[in-house]
């Protein structure tokens, strides 16, 4: 099991550091500790609360095989959520959400279908017999296909769940996985709405370490998921191995 936070560590990375008090949202009230200084402090035994509840949903997603979509475009949350999602084999966005990257899957499902066809294209020899135009032109449109959709190249259906740093910044997302019911996991900062988030993390997700530590403590929780999925195929593939070898053993028996 992961090893388990402690507040110290959470204060250590600034966690507890909200927003100023003139733009906070009052639905936070409950994951505030304090005012200091005209900030909010968030009160961090609710932190661990909602990350130790948080973690345990993300454990159960993927051990029973589904996939956790990364979503952060903040630039101090980019690269850390890139990291993390890469690191699990998991679907990511950190550069732009493109409207209807849930709602209408269909039509990024032929993006990403162009992409690979390009993809393909770049390898066969009849892409250097084009001309120089033409091959910047579709060397370009790659780029910008993989910029946009490089992170859910493998999605081959929709997520089960949202991981999201920054749900006012993220709304779109937030909103498109409502509607088809998809559970939606965030950092939630002092300034953002937490009622319709599924798993909220009242969190700082402005600060680096914060975002850091917060998506470290997921990540180690998601990977022991994934083992445990693993072990679980294991044993059901020996157990199966097993039942399959005492019957060849009874008909050999029945057979004498």
């Amino acid at each position: 099991m992961a090893n388990k936070l402690t507040t110290q560590e959470l204060m250590e990375a600034g966690v507890h550091f909200g927003h100023l008090t003139r733009k906070w949202n009052p639905k936070m009230a409950e994951y505030i500790f304090m005012e200091n200084n005209g900030i909010h402090l968030i009160d961090l035994n609710k932190t661990m609360k909602c990350l130790d509840e948080a973690t345990y949903a993300l454990k159960n997603v993927v051990r029973s095989g589904r996939k956790i979509m990364f979503v952060a475009t903040k630039k101090q949350a980019k690269d850390i959520v890139k990291a993390q999602a890469e690191r699990l084999n998991m679907p990511f966005v950190t550069e732009r959400w493109l409207g209807g990257m849930l709602t209408n899957f269909a039509t990024i499902r032929k993006s990403l279908k162009k992409l690979a066809q390009i993809d393909k294209m770049l390898k066969d020899e009849t892409f250097e017999n084009l001309a120089k135009r033409e091959r910047l032109m579709i060397s370009r449109e790659k780029a910008k296909l993989e910029k946009l959709l490089g992170g859910i190249t493998d999605l081959n259906r929709l997520p089960s769940a949202l991981f999201v740093v920054d749900v006012k910044r993220e709304h779109i997302a937030v909103a498109e996985a409502q509607k088809l019911n998809i559970p939606v996991f965030a950092m939630v900062d002092t300034n953002s709405d937490p009622t319709d988030i599924d798993f909220p993390i009242p969190a700082n997700d402005d600060a680096f370490k914060s975002i850091s530590i917060i998506l470290e403590h997921v990540g180690k929780a998601i990977e022991e998921g994934l083992m445990e999925r693993k072990k679980d195929k294991d044993d059901a593939n020996m157990k199966k191995e097993e039942e399959e070898k005492k019957k060849v053993d009874e008909t050999v028996e029945e057979t004498k």
